[in-house]
C-alpha cells in the first residue's frame, strides 16, 4: 500500500472536520471514569457512517502499515466500527488483518469467549484500537484478555487522546498509546 504523507495529511484534515462538527459536544457529562467534563466525543458517531468509517480506517491502516501486524481489534464497543473497517480496507488493499473484539469477561454462553473474531494463535502480533482514550482503563483491560492467550501486543492507537493519563498509565501497562489528533488538536 502505498501511502504518501500529503495524502495522510488530507485525509486527517477531513476526519478533523467531522469530528468537530458531529461528535465534539459541549457542555456537562460524566465520563465512564466517573470524571465530569465540559465536552464529550462521541466517537461512534463518526467511525459509524460510510465517510467517517473510511478515513479512520484508511488514516490507521497508513500509521500501521510498517508494523507487521496479524491482527487488529480493541475493547467493545468503541472499536468495533474501527476494526470492522480496518479489517475490510485492509482485504481491498491486499494487506490483510484479522479483526477482533474484547468483551469486558466472557460471555457466560455459546463459546464463552472473552476475545470474538477469527481465532488468534499465540504469538500473533496485534495492536489495539478505541475511538477515545482517558485514562486507557478498557485499552488495558483488553491488553490482559489478549496476555492471556498468549497474543503479543504491544501498542495501542485511538482516534483522540484526551491528555487525561492514557498514555502514561498504557506505559505502565507495556502498551505505547498513539493517537490520530489528541484534544488539543480540535481546539479544546
Amino acid at each position: 500500500m502505498i501511502f504518501m504523507e500529503n495524502e495522510l495529511t488530507k485525509l486527517k484534515e477531513e476526519l478533523s472536520a467531522l469530528l468537530k462538527k458531529e461528535a465534539l459536544k459541549k457542555g456537562s457529562f460524566v465520563l465512564s471514569s466517573g470524571k465530569t467534563s465540559t465536552y464529550y466525543l462521541d466517537g461512534r458517531i463518526i467511525t459509524l457512517t460510510p465517510e467517517g468509517a473510511y478515513l479512520t480506517a484508511k488514516i490507521i491502516l497508513g500509521l500501521i502499515k510498517d508494523l507487521k501486524l496479524d491482527a487488529i481489534g480493541g475493547p467493545t464497543l468503541g472499536a468495533d466500527p474501527i476494526v470492522g473497517a480496518v479489517a475490510a480496507l485492509s482485504h481491498i488493499e491486499n494487506t490483510p488483518l484479522k479483526a477482533f473484539i474484547v468483551r469486558k469477561s466472557a460471555k457466560g454462553h455459546g463459546t464463552q469467549r472473552q476475545v470474538e473474531g477469527p481465532p488468534l494463535k499465540k504469538g500473533d502480533r496485534a495492536i489495539l484500537v478505541d475511538d477515545v482514550a482517558t485514562s486507557g482503563r478498557s485499552l488495558i483491560e483488553a491488553k490482559e484478555a489478549l496476555d492471556k492467550i498468549g497474543v503479543n501486543v504491544t501498542r495501542a492507537l485511538v482516534i483522540v487522546d484526551r491528555l487525561e493519563g492514557a498514555k502514561e498509565n498504557l506505559a505502565r501497562s507495556g502498551l505505547e498509546l498513539g493517537s490520530i489528533f489528541t484534544i488539543k488538536d480540535l481546539g479544546v
